[in-house]
């Protein structure tokens, strides 16, 4: 796909598949179009040349958009914090696709909810209003009402910005859980060792182009790194679990400082 925002081109001809079962990360530098790409294949951004294909290879825009969200899902950057709503209300907007015209007709909705706000762990502030939550707090709200869409494909845009470390870990978890239940799953991140411990498969791009696709040993590499970022990036593995590990070389890498005690 080319895409681009009044008439100046962000990305330029690319285009990632996503499979049941399995996550896509894409990455690369800030302003590289990731998620101008993941707002496109959430229908959100039309391309100026290309399309958007869903399941056996129809065009995603012959789709309601009703019809399209029963399908698709996308858990954004940014979103506007509501007022005079409490979280469970939240969680439930994920519904709306279910939902006749006055809100009736969803059977499955509220235990599609209360599992959403489980898995999620913000069963325990359901009645809270959302306004008064924590950054971290409202990022798990949102993921949940995506969950409680119930959605084959999930599009999550740097979903662990502002957790901490436990619930970025747990985000992580959930989405392995839900690729295995057969979601299939993109999601944009920047931390790169978190992508190569998530992904089956990476995206990277840099400068609105898609540079390499493939298992995260054969996109995360040296070479493609330092040209895709401009710094040095060296790959190791990690002693204990044996992962993929990034490491960006500044220019005080090598120097020491003495430590006092």
């Amino acid at each position: 796909m080319h895409l681009g925002y009044h008439g100046v081109p962000v990305v330029h001809g690319a285009g990632v598949e996503l499979s049941p079962g399995r996550i896509t990360a894409l990455v690369g530098p800030n302003g590289s179009g990731k998620s101008t790409l993941l707002r496109a294949l959430a229908r959100l951004h039309a391309p100026s040349a290309g399309e958007v294909r869903f399941g056996d290879g129809a065009d995603a825009l012959l789709l309601s958009r009703r019809d399209f969200a029963r399908h698709v899902t996308l858990l954004a950057q940014n979103r506007p914090v509501p007022t005079g709503l409490s979280v469970r209300d939240v969680v439930g907007f994920g519904r709306h696709p279910y939902r006749g015209r006055w809100r009736g007709d969803d059977p499955d909705g509220p235990a599609a909810i209360e599992r959403a706000m489980g898995v999620t762990a913000v069963h325990g502030i359901a009645d809270r209003p959302v306004d008064e939550l924590s950054g971290g707090q409202l990022q798990r709200v949102w993921l949940a009402g995506c969950l409680a869409q119930d959605t084959g494909v999930l599009l999550l845009d740097e979903p662990t910005n502002h957790l901490d470390l436990r619930y970025q870990v747990e985000i992580l978890d959930l989405l392995h859980d839900l690729a295995g239940q057969g979601v299939a799953i993109g999601v944009v991140l920047h931390d790169l060792d978190q992508a190569a411990s998530v992904a089956d498969e990476v995206a990277l791009l840099a400068e609105g182009r898609l540079r390499a696709v493939g298992p995260p040993e054969d996109v995360l590499t040296t070479d493609l790194l330092t040209a895709a970022y401009g710094i040095r990036v060296e790959i190791d593995h990690d002693p204990v679990s044996g992962a993929l590990r990034t490491r960006p070389i500044g220019r005080h890498v090598h120097s020491h400082r003495k430590v006092t005690r």
